[in-house]
């Protein structure tokens, strides 16, 4: 058997390679499967980076209408939405949502 093993040893050699090769490709923490994984990753957190950044400006624009020129007409609605203030003889609406 020794014997045969010395013959075949470039092509043992090489299907051990090979085989060790190919399972890196695929596995481990730079794989393919783990290159795909940390794809998807990226576009969500890509996602959440854009959502954010819409909503710090929608803040800032919001801070702006408060702060250095003061917007009466965004205050008015403010105090609408918060303290459901209206003027005189106006009828005010509210819609509950009640879904269960």
């Amino acid at each position: 058997m020794l014997a045969k093993i010395k013959k075949n040893y470039f092509i043992l050699i090489s299907t051990i390679l090979f085989l060790y090769f190919f399972f890196n490709l695929l596995d481990g923490e730079r794989g393919l499967i783990s290159y795909f994984s940390k794809k998807n990753d990226l576009e969500v957190l890509n996602n959440k980076k854009i959502i954010i950044a819409n909503n710090i400006e929608n803040l800032k624009i919001k801070n702006s209408l408060l702060t250095n020129n003061i917007d009466l007409d965004y205050i008015e609605i403010l105090i609408r939405q918060k303290f459901l203030f209206g003027k005189e003889k106006e009828k005010i609406y509210l819609i509950e949502n009640n879904e269960n």
